[in-house]
């Protein structure tokens, strides 16, 4: 069957799933759903394996994990197709998706927001309020008669009613928290999302969440002290809900809430980093607090988070290899890998580093600046000497060690390369923000290689604050790279130096290179799950949720239910802790045994690039460390010179350059500061030009 022919016949039946899965959220705070569907569903299939838990398994839980499953096989599917040039009728198909990526917000709380992000936001808004409006809208039910037969008022009863509802609206919120930030997942992908673009969706989710947790939680405080009921606070109930659990939770997310404010996040990163693991404070006595029969409505998500995790950990275990570095005068570094040729990778990813000596704790994102087309056996990061934790690294790199320890996680990024549909690339950066374009340039100078591609022509506009920055420039082609591969690109360089009227040169700062002797530990960066990953990923997903079905099959069947009958009156943190533990069981053994099974398979290739010897400059081979220098020229690489255009004293045109483009769809990619970002796109928002279409590359990490 041809691949197409079978994406798209994945591709239809994930929609029908997809409209099922809106559609029960949106049936479910009903009384058409409460009454009729579910004991009707429920007396099916209740079981002496499955218990009462079994509807919301295959309701809440069961489409999800499927959809993340076959979402995997679509992926797999869609990436043989990865190298083939983007033809003008695929173009023609695709520009309808390409007007809703037009950001019809620009300037506010939310940033840049797409019309579809949009649209997104407002259905999602709209099943929020339709939630909490379908409870409430039962208050006038509440009469002085109902709340006697309790023994307090009505007034009483709604509230402890509207605690109640907030808390099961918060669920909604909390069903979809942890998609944006499982980085790994097939969900995001199959949605045409990353995860570093969709980390702001987290941070939506995650304020509203707490908003109504924290609502739920101060609702009932209140009920308690106004009936005299204050000692429910300490209530631990052996077969009901969990009153300390719940407060516990809160206290968990209250925690964490409150070191993700923006001021905080960017002027204490390390307090937001580490306050961010009481989220396992806050999943684990939320399942407690409610059971594990309620929390399988919200269980997709994080059991794809938890899967993302743990391959992350397994991948993060081992040192990888560092060949070299390249350390500008700008106090920008670009660390150079060995990788296997089985790693491959679309522009813009982006890479997780660990430098133990610096924190063992810290992981950091930076942009990928490699093509793993152009260099098969490298891969490169840039990194910007801003904080604590890259300046250390600077000085570290400054000293002449010969060896640095070095873990990482990814790379992540998108699954195609999109940009290719455009007849013209506009690339406006603003200082650092230039390093997701150097991915993209890079991909390009290997595609011109291929006779049946089609190039786009490419217009990079840089600013950057002082004329050391323009170093940066160099990085455009690889260490090895030749002069020579620029010359099939429509290239056109722009860089702007807003705080100098002149060229300033400064001999005694130098372009160092840095070449390190590796440890005969170091392996070569890999694919976790080898070069089919999208495949074994899909595996995990089903095979793990099947072993967990088999394994609380058995506790059910021979543990719980001689004692409990299906009558509910079995300890729920009891059941929570045994469905906690076989769910980490069955990640655990599946994704194990996956990764295992590709080293094995692919080790031979990584001790061929294991082997390999570093380069010195010269090309002879040398196991020490190498340092180079070559003194700083006022002007970028003289390879880069004939298509550079440099400006002193002043900022640009934005307006002027964008619209002086030619072509019928012109990409626009912003990558740096938010000002510069939202500038952009409020000119490609104008509606003055039809052909403009905006992206804003943000690393929200």
């Amino acid at each position: 069957m041809d691949s197409r022919f079978a994406r798209a016949i994945l591709r239809h039946l994930l929609t029908v799933i997809f409209l099922g899965i809106c559609m029960m959220w949106i049936m479910a705070p009903t009384n058409t759903y409460k009454q009729k569907w579910k004991p009707a569903i429920s007396k099916k299939l209740v079981s002496t394996y499955f218990g009462t838990r079994a509807l919301n398994m295959l309701v809440w839980t069961f489409p999800v994990l499927f959809v993340a499953a076959m979402g995997s096989l679509y992926l797999h599917l869609g990436k043989k197709n990865s190298n083939q040039n983007v033809s003008q009728s695929d173009d023609g198909r695709k520009r309808w998706p390409a007007l809703w990526r037009r950001p019809v917000l620009v300037k506010g709380p939310l940033g840049v927001v797409s019309g579809m992000e949009l649209a997104f936001l407002v259905m999602f808004m709209a099943l929020l309020a339709w939630t909490l409006g379908t409870y409430l809208h039962r208050l006038p039910t509440l009469t002085a008669k109902v709340a006697a037969a309790d023994g307090i008022k009505a007034w009483q009863l709604k509230l402890e009613m509207s605690a109640l509802w907030i808390g099961l609206s918060g669920n909604v919120c909390l069903a979809f928290l942890f998609y944006p930030v499982a980085r790994g997942s097939s969900v995001l992908p199959v949605l045409g999302l990353t995860s570093e673009g969709s980390i702001k969706y987290h941070i939506w989710l995650g304020h509203l969440t707490m908003v109504l947790f924290t609502a739920h939680g101060v609702c009932f405080v209140v009920f308690w002290a106004v009936t005299g009921q204050i000692s429910q606070m300490l209530k631990w109930s052996y077969s009901d809900i969990s009153n300390v659990a719940g407060e516990i939770a809160l206290l968990g997310g209250l925690g964490l809430w409150a070191a993700t404010f923006p001021r905080i996040r960017r002027n204490f990163f390390e307090l937001f980093f580490y306050t961010h693991h009481l989220y396992i404070i806050f999943v684990f006595f939320f399942v407690l607090h409610v059971g594990i029969g309620f929390t399988f409505i919200a269980l997709p998500g994080f059991y794809l988070f938890m899967i993302d995790r743990y391959l992350r950990f397994l991948q993060s275990r081992s040192s990888v290899r560092l060949l070299s570095a390249r350390v500008l005068p700008c106090h920008v570094v670009e660390l150079n890998f060995a990788k296997s040729h089985g790693l491959t990778y679309n522009p813009t990813s982006i890479m997780f580093v660990n430098v133990p000596s610096i924190s063992k704790l810290q992981w950091h994102p930076f942009t990928v600046s490699s093509n793993s087309n152009l260099e098969a056996d490298k891969l490169s990061v840039i990194i910007k000497c801003e904080g604590n934790w890259s300046t250390k690294l600077d000085r570290m790199l400054s000293s002449s060690i010969e060896r640095l320890d070095v873990s990482i996680e990814g790379p992540y990024g998108p699954a195609s390369n999109h940009f290719l549909r455009h007849d013209t690339i506009v690339m406006v950066s603003g200082g650092s923000g230039i390093t997701p374009f150097i991915s993209i340039i890079r991909e390009l100078i290997f595609r011109s290689k291929l006779s049946e591609c089609k190039i786009p022509d490419i217009i990079l506009i840089s600013i950057f604050k002082r004329s050391l920055d323009l170093t940066m420039l160099d990085l455009l082609l690889p260490m090895t790279g030749s002069p020579s591969e620029l010359s099939n690109l429509k290239l056109q360089i722009e860089a702007y130096v807003t705080k100098e009227n002149e060229p300033a040169t400064d001999n005694s700062k130098r372009v160092r290179s840095v070449w390190f002797k590796p440890l005969p530990t170091d392996k070569p960066m890999a694919a976790i799950l080898g070069p089919n990953s999208w495949l074994w990923l899909g595996a995990i997903i089903s095979s793990s949720f099947i072993m967990f079905l088999i394994l609380i099959g058995i506790i059910n069947r021979f543990y719980i239910y001689p004692k409990d009958h299906n009558k509910n009156e079995f300890s729920n943190s009891i059941q929570a802790v045994m469905n906690i533990l076989a769910i980490c069981v069955s990640i655990a053994a599946t994704a194990s045994a996956a990764v295992f099974w590709n080293k094995r398979r692919y080790a031979r290739e990584a001790m061929q690039v294991k082997n390999m010897e570093a380069q010195t400059p010269d090309g002879s081979p040398n196991m020490m460390a190498y340092n180079g220098e070559r003194e700083l020229e006022s002007l970028p690489h003289q390879s880069l010179a004939e298509a550079t255009k440099i400006h002193y004293g002043g900022r640009p045109d934005l307006r002027r350059l964008i619209f002086e483009c030619k072509g019928a769809s012109i990409g626009v990619l912003a990558s740096g500061p938010t000002t510069l970002r939202h500038d952009v796109a409020t000119i490609c928002s104008s509606g003055l030009a039809d052909n403009l279409h905006f992206e804003s590359i943000s690393f929200s990490w």
